[in-house]
């Protein structure tokens, strides 16, 4: 027996369902009801007018929003059987409750479809929406779509998602929403440069610490599609799915598929308030990285020597690392097969002997001689067709009838659908895994699919679960093992990977100023303590601005920090100063991959401000940064945010990496020392020094009282 309305609440966010009309039917999401719901009460005050020109009855559409209830916006499920068995209309079987969950099982008799849906509220008050499609008749039903979806209230009025490119991902774009569907699709068989991570619907009034967001991010790492629309009749829903390719998924009898789950953050305290959801559930996991060991100060070589791989030039870079306090050592592109450019040697993981004539433990001794342990880099799932795998299997690529897909970055993608093809890759990487003393890896992915296909059927979501599945077969072998999910730096990096890998390469733009943003809204949904923030070289090699060492330390200090860099050209000022930089980070990474992450919205748009407090509110660190010349003469208070309003901070000018360039005549006395209230430092702030564009200081604020 089946109740009339399921109230979930938990963390200060409600879920209210009901399921009168014979379907599961959310008609409440946002801010935690009152304990004592009255289903009877409820179930009037959503009872709405017919008007003319409608159906005769008022009604909603349930979760699975069905054409046959009278819903004629873009349905839950899309799938028939030749042509045949495309209408839907499901019967409510049976609804199991569970701690701070429900789930729904739903039945089309004549169809012989059967479909569940489950909600759950995490104990940050994320809503995750899990949903499953099953074949129960004869023949072969063929799943188009599965989207899941959630109701926004009238009053939700803008839409905040993100775009971008390769150096220039995660782009804020806010517009207003509108009577149709704004739909986000990803079709590159991964999520790209410009995944959107979240979609936000708004009030007009929100931005980070203020207004309601209601937000849908996807936790899945190939195809997806990002959906908000605005019906003519004035209803508004969000949703999230798999896109699926067509005749990628056929059910024949007792076959199911489980859509990705979707992950869905409610806030009345701004964006901030709904990273927070984030956050508190990613780091919650027993296998979250910082819940294992803190997160090592890495040193990368790809922009210090790219393939160009000699042993003493690499054990030069090693001292130096070890020298300045470096933790991790990471060997990049260049150590395989033929592979001494792009053009050749991927699909062939065996240490080069004309590059290597001793293996790699010559390399790997110094590094640990030097304190730091050992990365390597591997493209498992790309290959050129200059290689030993290619000309021996010229068939194991993703594939369309006798046609072969055009060359991106002259690679071709390796069918890890076709088992022969997995185990190949496997093999080769556990070997080289297990022969050498090696931490870490880092895998990239460094095209797009095209023609995607597995003897002819569309393989992108098979693709993706191989590749869940073989990371996890690797850290299984190797259990000490970490995983950097590198998509040609940005891409990839989502609430599906989390599971499988315990980092991502943010972008592989290093210049700072572009970090500034890619970085900013990146965390939103993902922690910083998983994304990879280095210093790199000046000027920067995909941009040619110059920054100093100060201004891309404090950029690189908010995340999982590391360098990039060819550390024998540095002199000894410049080591100083990468010294002091790396000694703060380690005194500081407990704060900073634990703490509540805090965005201040700019008054000019010229300056931005940012930093983490602790979750007990007794310490932060907040960094103020000139993106460009201030409007103003003096520019705009510098505010913080996430304090005790009644406590009181002491708030002081550090400088881990140096200093900054002002235009003042004189310094705001502040900077040496001053003790105040929180409400003061929220409200009024503290008026910053006259900062040069891209200049930026760091605050240490620690409560006195």
């Amino acid at each position: 027996m089946t109740k009339s309305v399921y109230h979930l609440s938990r963390a200060g966010v409600s879920l209210l369902i009901e399921t009168t009309a014979g379907t599961p039917n959310v008609i409440y999401w946002g801010s935690e009801l009152g304990p004592n719901v009255d289903p009877q009460q409820y179930l009037l005050a959503i009872t709405e007018p017919a008007p003319h020109g409608y159906y005769d009855h008022a009604h909603r559409g349930g979760a699975w929003r069905e054409n046959a209830r009278g819903f004629w916006g873009r349905p839950t499920l899309l799938g028939h059987r030749d042509g045949r068995d495309w209408s839907q209309l499901f019967t409510l079987v049976s609804a199991t409750e569970s701690e701070n969950g429900v789930s729904f099982v739903s039945r089309d008799a004549d169809l012989g479809v059967e479909v569940t849906i489950g909600y759950r509220l995490t104990e940050s008050g994320l809503v995750l929406v899990d949903h499953s499609v099953t074949n129960l008749a004869e023949g072969t039903f063929f799943l188009e779509n599965s989207t899941a979806f959630l109701p926004l209230p009238d009053h939700a009025s803008d839409i905040l998602d993100f775009t971008g490119r390769w150096l220039k991902e995660r782009q804020p774009q806010r517009t207003k929403i509108q009577t149709g569907i704004w739909q986000r699709e990803g079709r590159e068989g991964r999520s790209g440069h410009d995944y959107t991570i979240v979609q936000f619907a708004m009030t007009a009034d929100a931005d980070f610490q203020n207004g309601e967001v209601w937000g849908l991010s996807l936790a899945w790492s190939g195809q997806g599609v990002h959906v908000l629309e605005r019906q003519s009749v004035g209803r508004t829903q969000i949703g999230a799915g798999e896109l699926l390719m067509p005749g990628e998924v056929t059910l024949g009898k007792g076959e199911s598929y489980q859509a990705p789950t979707v992950v869905a953050a409610y806030a009345n305290d701004g964006i901030d308030g709904a990273s927070h959801r984030f956050h508190q559930w990613v780091r919650a996991r027993k296998n979250h990285p910082t819940n294992i060991r803190p997160r090592p100060v890495t040193l990368n070589v790809w922009e210090a020597v790219y393939m160009d791989q000699k042993l003493d030039k690499l054990v030069a870079l090693a001292e130096v690392a070890g020298q300045i306090g470096v933790e991790r050592f990471v060997l990049d592109d260049g150590w395989f097969g033929a592979r001494r450019d792009d053009h050749a040697g991927l699909g062939d993981w065996t240490v080069a002997p004309e590059v290597w004539p001793n293996g790699l433990t010559p390399l790997i001794d110094a590094v640990k001689a030097n304190g730091m342990e050992f990365g390597l880099w591997f493209e498992g799932e790309m290959v050129n067709a200059d290689s030993d795998l290619y000309r021996a299997h010229p068939d194991w690529i993703l594939h369309t009838a006798n046609r072969v897909p055009i060359e991106a970055r002259f690679q071709q993608v390796l069918d890890l659908t076709h088992e022969s093809a997995y185990q190949h890759v496997l093999g080769q990487v556990d070997a080289i895994l297990t022969e050498y003393d090696i931490a870490y890896i880092k895998w990239d992915h460094n095209r797009t699919l095209t023609d995607a296909a597995h003897f002819g059927k569309a393989a992108m979501r098979n693709q993706t679960l191989a590749i869940y599945r073989l990371f996890d077969e690797l850290k299984s072998r190797h259990p000490r093992l970490e995983i950097e999910s590198c998509a040609s730096g940005g891409g990839r990096i989502d609430l599906g990977m989390i599971d499988h890998a315990d980092r991502f390469w943010t972008s592989d733009c290093n210049d700072a100023l572009e970090r500034q943003t890619i970085q900013r809204y990146t965390s939103i949904a993902i922690p910083p303590e998983m994304l990879g923030t280095h210093i790199g070289p000046s000027p920067a090699h995909s941009t040619h601005r110059t920054h100093s060492v100060a201004f891309r330390a404090l950029t690189a200090l908010w995340g999982h920090a590391g360098l990039e860099w060819d550390l024998t050209e540095t002199n000894a000022d410049e080591r100083a100063q990468l010294k002091g930089w790396i000694d703060f980070y380690k005194e500081n990474r407990g704060l900073l991959h634990s703490g509540r992450v805090v965005r201040i919205d700019s008054v000019d748009g010229d300056s931005w401000s940012h930093g983490v407090v602790a979750q007990d509110g007794s310490k932060a660190l907040f960094a103020y940064v000139a993106m460009k010349m201030s409007k103003f003469v003096l520019p705009p208070a510098l505010r913080l945010g996430g304090l005790e309003p009644n406590a009181k901070y002491q708030v002081k000018l550090v400088k881990p990496a140096g200093g900054y360039i002002s235009t003042g005549k004189y310094e705001p006395q502040w900077l040496d020392g001053v003790t105040v209230d929180g409400t003061f430092l929220m409200k009024q702030g503290l008026r910053p020094p006259i900062l040069q564009p891209e200049q930026a200081i760091l605050l240490e604020v620690t409560k006195v009282g």
